[in-house]
Formats: structure tokens, C-alpha cells, sequence
């Protein structure tokens, strides 16, 4: 099939961009457009007008802001990939990119357009969920934030207003002996997760856990957190079978998505070995760190 038919414009700043989809209920911003043009081409999406971002050279960016990591909606994935400081500063992120795609998708596919395009089973939605991100973004004339949690609202739904346009995505940056790990299971190593978890941990000095976070992706409507299992874990040595019961109790009263590919019960029997698996990998690392010192 081929894509209905469309208007094409490339604006050169953001404000611009913004004035354009103001005008326009049905124009979609296209960034690197893995998604939007197979779904166009499959007449899923059926947009009036596309905004092309790609000419907006201040929206491709990384760099450390010390407290802050800040990541340009329009830097690539693969650009992320490659970059030192992604895995010295956000090493969870590090973790993650390999499993986004090909190398060729990521080639093209951008980090701010994998969190907007807001698909349960991404990777980088999952870990703006687990690692508190703001996302930042321009509408109006002004700039704006709001926390990844308030900003993913449901599949494929975010709270960017029509005149909106992604900017960045600020993760805080963890000190101390800090371990990240990641694991998903799908079919193909390319292909969208059936289940995914990311966690990050924080030692202390006697290898005890000071702090925690634990994501799951493409289980429910929306990545989330397993805050009860953290509280569980705070202060503990995050032995296996204690983390695999505190994240199996979390996941009880979570409703799985159900589709051909996996049912509700196997997405959260899959979700709780998983997040156990990436916690592991999280404090392995984290003690190898506080061995290194």
C-alpha cells in the first residue's frame, strides 16, 4: 500500500514547527520516522500535513549538566550508542539502546521520537519511566516539563499538546556505586518486547542497597514502576529469592496486555524473572564498582 496523500514541510526552528501544527489538528511530526511511515504506509495514520524536524540542528544534542543528563528529542539512537559519556554518566541507557531495533533503525530512529511515539513496549519509554525523566518541550511560545510518568498517559499517547514539540529528556544522574541492568524477552532480538524490565542500584559500602529503581515495560498500557518491591528491597543485600518475591508480590495486582503473541499470565510470570535478572546484573556491577575502590 502507499500512504494517503500529504502535505511535506521542513521548518527550521521550533517555534516554527509549533506554529505549524497549531494550525493543523491532523499534522504529525516526523522525526526518524521508523514508525510513522510504515504505519502511513499501511494507512494506519493518515496525516494532513507532515513536520519534519530534522532540519531543527539545536534539538540533536547530549551533554552532562552535572546534576542532569540531557538527551536532544532529535539525537540518534545510534548517536547515543556511540557516545562515551552515555554509558559513564547514564549507563542504563547504555544497556538498553542495543535492543532497540537493528543498527540501522537506530540509525535513523531518535530518541525524543521513541519516547513521544509513547508504544508500550519501547525501550526508552521504559527507561524515562524507571529513571524519573523530565521531558521538556516548546508550545506557545514558551517552554515547558513535565515528569515521563505524567507525560505517557496511555499506548501510543502522550500529554504533548497538538502545538507541541519534544525538546529534551533530562535523566538525573546517580552517584556513588551504582549498578544498571536490563533484560527483555521477544521473539527476535530485533523485534518488540513480550516483556521488558530495567533496574538501577545504588550500595552502600557494606553492599547494601541505598536506593533502587525497577521498570517494566511492555506488560501494561504504560511502562511503570514496581515501587512496592523497592520498598521492600531498600536496605537489603538484594539476595535473588528475596528480589524474586518482592517483585512477584508488585506484579500481583498488575492487569497484563493480552494479545497473539503472549498472554497476561505468561507477560507477568516473564516480567518478575526478568526484573530479578536485571536487578542481579544491576548489583553484580555495583559490586564490582565498590570492589574497584
Amino acid at each position: 500500500m502507499k500512504a494517503a496523500p500529504f502535505e511535506y514541510v521542513r521548518p527550521r526552528s521550533v517555534d516554527e514547527a509549533c506554529d505549524i501544527l497549531a494550525t493543523d489538528d491532523s499534522a504529525r511530526v516526523i522525526a526518524g520516522g521508523q514508525t510513522l511511515v510504515p504505519m502511513m504506509a499501511m494507512r494506519l495514520a493518515r496525516p494532513t500535513r507532515l513536520v519534519d524536524l530534522n532540519r531543527i540542528a539545536e534539538l540533536s544534542f547530549i551533554r552532562d549538566d552535572g546534576e542532569h543528563f540531557v538527551v536532544g528529542a532529535m539525537t540518534r539512537q545510534r548517536s547515543a550508542e556511540r557516545d562515551p559519556l552515555v554509558p559513564a554518566r547514564l549507563p542504563l541507557l547504555a544497556r538498553a539502546l542495543p535492543w532497540i531495533g537493528h543498527a540501522a533503525t537506530r540509525a535513523r530512529g531518535t530518541i525524543g521520537g521513541s519516547i513521544a511515539n509513547a508504544d508500550p513496549a519501547a525501550e526508552l519509554a521504559l527507561l524515562s519511566i524507571t529513571l524519573d525523566a523530565t521531558i521538556s518541550y516548546r508550545a506557545g511560545g514558551a517552554d515547558h516539563s513535565m515528569a515521563a510518568r505524567d507525560f505517557i498517559v496511555g499506548p501510543m499517547t502522550t500529554a504533548l499538546p497538538q502545538d507541541g514539540c519534544l525538546a529534551s529528556v533530562s535523566f538525573p544522574i546517580w552517584r556513588g556505586r551504582i549498578g544498571s541492568g536490563f533484560a527483555e524477552v521477544n521473539a527476535r532480538r530485533s523485534d518488540f518486547a513480550f516483556a521488558a524490565a530495567a533496574a538501577q542500584v545504588e550500595l552502600d559500602t557494606d553492599g547494601r542497597c541505598r536506593r533502587i529503581a525497577i521498570g517494566i515495560g511492555a506488560v501494561a498500557d504504560v511502562p511503570f514502576r514496581l515501587a512496592a518491591a523497592e520498598s521492600q528491597l531498600a536496605d537489603t543485600t538484594l539476595d535473588q529469592a528475596r528480589v524474586l518475591d518482592a517483585v512477584r508480590a508488585a506484579l500481583a495486582d498488575v492487569e497484563p496486555m493480552s494479545d497473539p503473541h503472549a498472554s497476561p499470565g505468561y507477560r507477568r510470570r516473564a516480567a518478575a524473572e526478568l526484573a530479578a535478572r536485571a536487578v542481579a546484573e544491576a548489583r553484580e556491577e555495583a559490586l564490582e564498582k565498590s570492589h574497584a575502590h
